[in-house]
């Protein structure tokens, strides 16, 4: 395993096509906080970390696809998939995420060697065994930890995700030229 001191090998980076994310633990500190309006509707949120978010478009603007592939459905997942303009946001019930990624990665005609993933705990240990870039939170469980390729030193919610992404963007080259290009956009006038 790496650590944010040891880079992400640049063969492995350039071979990554996909990226995926889990939700909670990794772009989440893996609370949920759940309560009722007083009609009785249940309520439930998440604290999503803003610079995180800005890593996850990041990636895309370097050139990779990035997904969200939750092991719980939550309307405060899909409402922050959709902020990020993250079309491919899956939740799967009961953290069946290993049928889900077979599809996705049919479906683009991509092999397991293309995919990163950062993971935090057992339910994405499937997935994870199989990719080609193995990403853990510092705070991942001992499972993942054992597998990561490169782990964090930031934990789920609190900037990992986004301590991966510009790994990941400067493992292929890419960290410079994207954070210009944002800078570039935002100073049009």
């Amino acid at each position: 395993m790496t650590t944010m001191s040891d880079p992400i090998p640049e063969e492995l980076a350039r071979r990554i096509r996909l990226v995926i994310f889990d939700v909670d633990g990794v772009l989440t500190d893996a609370g949920v906080y759940v309560g009722a309006t007083p009609g009785g509707e249940a309520v439930e949120l998440k604290r999503f970390n803003i610079q995180d978010g800005v890593g996850l478009k990041m990636l895309g603007w370097g050139g990779l696809d990035v997904i969200i592939v939750s092991g719980r459905v939550s309307e405060a997942t899909s409402i922050r998939a959709a902020e990020l303009g993250i079309a491919g946001c899956y939740q799967e019930p009961n953290a069946h995420k290993l049928r889900v990624v077979e599809r996705i990665l049919e479906e683009r005609g991509l092999a397991w060697d293309e995919v990163a993933m950062i993971g935090d705990d057992i339910p994405d240990l499937a997935v994870m065994r199989r990719v080609g870039l193995k990403a853990a939170v510092a705070n991942a469980t001992p499972p993942i930890a054992a597998i990561a390729d490169w782990q964090s030193s930031q934990s789920g919610g609190h900037g990992a995700a986004r301590e991966f992404c510009d790994a990941l963007l400067a493992a292929r080259g890419d960290l410079d030229r994207v954070v210009e290009r944002y800078v570039e956009d935002r100073s049009q006038t």
